[in-house]
């Protein structure tokens, strides 16, 4: 049986809520390894590319704080999620 990664968690996430034109969820743990915030579980520091039409017209701070609220408990799981959204 194959494990859901939290990458995979956040594309279902994402892509439920906004439904997007494009969606890419980089699992950047590798480059922290060892550093503050790495928990050993490689699932720690993630990239995240989107643009959807509901997030177009919103501002950054409104885009980033919709994305979070869509990913929901996922964020205190997580260290550091890098946003690029619109």
């Amino acid at each position: 049986m194959q494990k859901i990664t939290a990458a995979d968690h956040i594309t279902q996430r994402l892509t439920a809520a906004f439904q997007p034109t494009a969606l890419r969820v980089v699992n950047d743990s590798g480059s922290h390894a060892g550093h503050s915030g790495d928990d050993g579980t490689g699932e720690s520091h993630f990239s995240i590319f989107i643009r959807a039409p509901d997030l177009a017209p919103m501002t950054r701070l409104a885009r980033h704080r919709a994305v979070n609220a869509a990913l929901g408990d996922l964020t205190s799981r997580i260290h550091a999620i890098a946003i690029d959204a619109g």
